[in-house]
Order: C-alpha cells, then structure tokens, then sequence
C-alpha cells in the first residue's frame, strides 16, 4: 500500500481510502460481515476509512464505529454532515445549528470523541459559508474534529470557501472530494488544478464509476441492472444509467474500450480504474466502496499498480481528458440547473 500526504496537513493517508456508503442497509446488512470486511482492509494496509451520517440513516457510523474498537488511534476517521437525517426542515443543510449537533451524533455513533475529516457533503445554499466555516472552527478549537473538508463543491465554491476563510480567519477546508473516473474527467479541467492551488487533498468518489467500470458493463451483457440501481434509486439516477440518454451509451461503448487495454495490458478493469484516479498528481486516495469481501478484493489488487505512459494515452484517446460523457455525473452542476429558480429572474412588479 502506497501512502501519501493529505494535502498540506502532514496526515499521511493510504492511496485507497475505504468507503463505508455500503455498509448497512443501503448495502450489505450483515454487521459482523461488514466489520470483517473493514478490519480486513485495515490489515491491508488501508489507514483511512469514509462514512457519512446519511448512509443507512446512521447505520454506517455504527458498523465502523465497531470495526475501529481498539484500533482508533490507527485509522484516519472521515465522515460527512448536510445531507437530510429526518423529516424537519432543521434535520439537514450546514447551519451552526445543524452541524454542532449533527457531529456530536456522528460521534456517539462512531464510538469516538474525534473525528479527523469533517466534510459538509453537499453545499448548503440557504447557509453563508462564513456560518458553516465558523461552526466547523469552533469544532476544531473544541477539539471534536481535527480538520474540515468539502464534498462535490463546485471550482467557485472551493475558492469562495478559501477566501472566506482567510478573510474571517476561520480554520479552512482542507480536503475536496469530487467524483472522478474514467468516464468522468471534468473535474481534471477546474476542480483538481483549484485543489492544487490550495493546496487541499483530494479523495475521488465513485472510481469506478457506479458500476460502469466494473468489468460486468459492456456492449454485450445481458444484465446491465446493479445493487444500485435496484435498492437505491433515490441515489442513482435515471439519468446515470438510461441507456437511451446519449452520453450512457457512449459510457457503455467506453467502458468496452477500456476493458480492452486493461486486458492488453495484464489488468483488470477495476485496476486500470483505481490506478488510474490515483495517478493524477492531485489526487490523495480513490474511494473504493466494497459491499462483499470478494469486492474489497478486487479493489485493494490495484494498490500498487502504476500505469505506463503508452496505457495513459490510449486512455486520452478513448476519453478525453477534462470530458464527461455524461454531463450529469459532474455532480455540483446538475442540481444547480435542475432548479429554475435559480436560472429565472421572478417578474417585476
């Protein structure tokens, strides 16, 4: 396992982080199978491990919560806060008020009195981030977070975010994590080189694409449904996975290509997809999210993978570096259109 430097902190965290989104009822519900998968990666080598309140409604927090018993002072512990945790307006988003209280219940949780990366999962529109920065300082002063970082933020909300700190001396985001693959490359063109500028860590979600890069999609099979998409719908969209939407079959027909010079090149797909996230020289740590121990197999074989110049190229030319070829899986610009009103000015009266 290769490790390196989350962005300017000095924490040295391992080059797959271990996402914990499937842990629970979204995923496997099996809680001693699921600890067993964590404490395998951690004996792995893998030292950083990612969780959200919002997953399973908390149930994830629980399940890693007990998988790091005794072994707390090993792991780098990241989880998330704004996503909705119940039906009251006040449940959810990245006020003051939501997030001191949103972490203390991460921590019961969890079985800690830290939490080492405090990430806002979405941005929060109704809220300053100047509120939301404050929150997490105080947090930081307060020792229950040792550092704060940001999920899915656009290029210009990672700037906001910096210079709001630095004007109103407010502990700053450290970390960025966007979604990142090999069908999805925009964030090469803003959002790595702005995380570069500042300095920040990056943990890439979804590597393998949601699926797509899992070796079971491609012009021939005969069963193109998922877990996913057949237990959450609510998370993965028509739009992620339509294949009469245009950019779906151009992922399908890429992902075909690509297995091709995995293969050609002595790989798997899963592989050439993790080693080729980790190559970036912005990027900290690929997010691997097993539900299965033979997943977490699969996933942690690419560890030390390292792709040679002639595969990086024939990889440009299959998908085109900075490219989406679905533009929906860009993740910060989707919901920002999808809302009229806030692209329609109200009628003057």
């Amino acid at each position: 396992m290769r490790y390196r430097t989350l962005g300017s902190t000095g924490v040295q965290v391992s080059s797959l982080c271990l996402g914990a989104m499937m842990f629970g009822e979204w995923g496997n519900p099996d809680h001693d199978d699921s600890i067993g998968i964590i404490r395998t990666a951690l004996d792995a080598g893998v030292n950083i491990i990612d969780t959200a309140d919002v997953y399973s409604g908390g149930e994830s927090e629980l399940i890693v919560g007990k998988a790091i018993a005794g072994r707390r002072d090993d792991v780098v512990l990241a989880t998330k806060v704004s996503s909705p945790m119940g039906p009251g307006p006040n449940q959810r988003g990245a006020s003051r008020r939501w997030i001191v209280r949103a972490c203390e219940e991460s921590l019961r949780r969890l079985g800690t009195d830290h939490i080492d990366l405090y990430q806002v999962h979405r941005p929060d529109p109704e809220t300053d981030i100047d509120e939301t920065l404050g929150a997490l300082s105080d947090l930081v002063h307060a020792g229950k977070i040792r550092y704060a970082g940001s999920s899915t933020f656009a290029p210009s909300a990672i700037v906001q975010a910096q210079w709001t700190a630095e004007r109103r001396r407010r502990e700053r985001f450290v970390c960025e994590q966007p979604p990142y693959s090999l069908l999805v490359r925009g964030v090469e063109a803003d959002v790595l080189p702005t995380c570069e500028t500042y300095r920040m860590g990056v943990l890439a979600w979804s590597p393998l694409a949601g699926g797509w890069l899992s070796g079971r999609w491609h012009r021939d099979a005969a069963d193109l449904s998922s877990h996913r998409t057949r237990t959450m719908p609510f998370r993965t969209t028509l739009s992620h996975y339509d294949l009469d939407v245009p950019g779906n079959q151009a992922k399908l027909d890429a992902a075909t290509e690509l297995a091709g010079v995995a293969g050609e090149a002595g790989l798997t797909l899963i592989q050439l997809a993790l080693a080729f996230v980790t190559t970036h020289p912005a990027v900290t740590a690929a997010i691997i999210g097993p539900r299965t121990g033979a997943h977490l197999r699969d996933q942690l074989s690419a560890a030390d993978v390292v792709l040679e110049p002639a595969v990086l190229d024939r990889i440009d030319r299959i998908v085109a570096p900075g490219t989406n070829l679905n533009p929906d899986d860009a993740g910060y610009g989707a919901a920002t259109l999808a809302d009229p009103k806030r692209r329609r000015r109200a009628a003057d009266r």
